[in-house]
């Protein structure tokens, strides 16, 4: 059986929506390096952040939120603190209740990403958490990400 072939590392012409991180001393693990689970966290707060900034999401009052269904990521060069990242945002598909946010992480200045990932977020309804369609400004939010993705 042959061995999957690892995909390349995106560039920043792929994204169009980018978000800065500051990493923190704590975000380094025993090996000099950011944790992997780290990585989850900031593409969190990119998607969070693009989300908050486009009046797409109220995270304290409103009646609709995003749960994570599935995640994934590749890695392919090391961040460390005190490293400054650049955090590239596209949006690879918009379902009725459904998106699939696709990131990466940059160096500062690099053009290639250090890592690479996503994850599906399935909006429901805060209260009962049953799947509700993607209202008006959330669905207007991703689809201009939508309109901007890059061939992969």
């Amino acid at each position: 059986m042959s061995k999957p072939k690892k995909p390349a590392a995106h560039t920043r012409a792929q994204y169009t929506f980018f978000s800065n991180v500051q990493t923190r001393w704590e975000d380094n693990d025993v090996y000099g390096h950011i944790n992997n689970a780290v990585y989850y966290s900031y593409f969190d707060s990119a998607v969070n952040a693009y989300l908050i900034e486009n009046d797409a999401l109220n995270i304290h009052e409103g009646e609709e939120i995003g749960l994570v269904v599935e995640s994934g990521c590749q890695y392919f060069s090391e961040i460390a603190y005190p490293d400054k990242i650049d955090i590239g945002l596209r949006v690879g598909h918009v379902g009725n209740s459904s998106v699939r946010y696709e990131l990466a992480l940059f160096a500062q200045d690099a053009e290639t990403a250090a890592a690479q990932g996503f994850f599906t977020h399935v909006y429901v309804d805060r209260a009962t958490r049953r799947p509700q369609t993607l209202s008006g400004n959330l669905r207007t939010a991703l689809e201009a990400l939508l309109l901007q993705v890059a061939d992969s």
